[in-house]
């Protein structure tokens, strides 16, 4: 039988580098992006054509009423869910110094980033021990999406840090919770990837990797972490839960 995953932010970006490895891997999908439905249409189809069901599913997971639609709609469609890969996230709309950053900024990029993944996991958590409860068998696991900024420290986007700080700690407070219902969660923490996100900062990373940022020069791809994610979707690290999976290209190796 074929499994379910809701990945959010899944239509672009490393979002949809996640949603193409899980439907290669056999995942039905329901993909979540704040999109019209009409302009993501081309993705839709694009991920069909690895055999599964997809759906959209839009909103803003920052909200409670779009959640709760988004939820609804995957039990509307599927009747399950076996797989929740909390991807969507923001950029702060202007990278200011922390002497300088608004209130509307961090606002905005916790609500998103923190808030938003924190709520929806409750929720889905919930449904996922429903299920587990109706069939001793059902197979479930949790999957953040986060970032190196969860502790390497970058003065210019404070809020966007402490968010991905946020949801690392999340990812144990739900592994330690959902341990007893044989549920897995993981963090998966990117490091720099070529994506719309890093657009506008595709030359300063260019001379950053080519002087040794990372120690294999080059940018991550949305596939890197995809494989990752359909690794452990797998089910290869099923006693793994609360662990930490690095892809940045040893970026984060101690070195001298």
């Amino acid at each position: 039988m074929r499994k379910t995953a809701l990945v959010t932010g899944g239509s672009r970006g490393i979002g949809l580098g996640i949603s193409e490895q899980l439907a290669k891997s056999g995942f039905d999908l329901a993909i979540n992006g704040v999109r019209p439905e009409e302009g993501v249409s081309e993705m839709i189809t694009h991920l069909k054509s690895y055999g599964g069901e997809v759906i959209y599913c839009q909103g803003n997971i920052g909200d409670k009423t779009d959640r709760q639609n988004i939820i609804n709609k995957v039990r509307k469609s599927f009747g399950k869910l076996n797989l929740l890969v909390n991807n969507a996230g923001v950029a702060p709309k202007e990278r200011l110094d922390i002497l300088e950053a608004t209130e509307e900024s961090f606002d905005h990029v916790m609500g998103i980033n923190l808030k938003g993944p924190y709520f929806l996991t409750q929720s889905i958590a919930s449904w996922m021990v429903e299920q587990k409860e109706t069939d001793p068998d059902f197979s479930g696991g949790i999957i953040y999406i986060s970032s190196i900024s969860a502790t390497v420290a970058s003065v210019n986007r404070g809020e966007y840090c402490l968010s991905k700080a946020g949801i690392s700690m999340a990812s144990q407070l739900f592994a330690v919770r959902m341990g007893e219902f044989g549920i897995p969660v993981y963090e998966v923490r990117p490091g720099i990837i070529k994506s719309d996100m890093t657009a506008g900062v595709t030359a300063k990373y260019d001379q950053l990797i080519e002087n040794g940022l990372t120690v294999q020069k080059r940018w991550g791809l949305p596939e890197d972490v995809g494989k990752v994610v359909a690794s452990i979707a797998r089910e290869d690290f099923s006693y793994s839960t609360g662990q930490v999976f690095m892809v940045d290209g040893g970026l984060t190796l101690s070195r001298l």
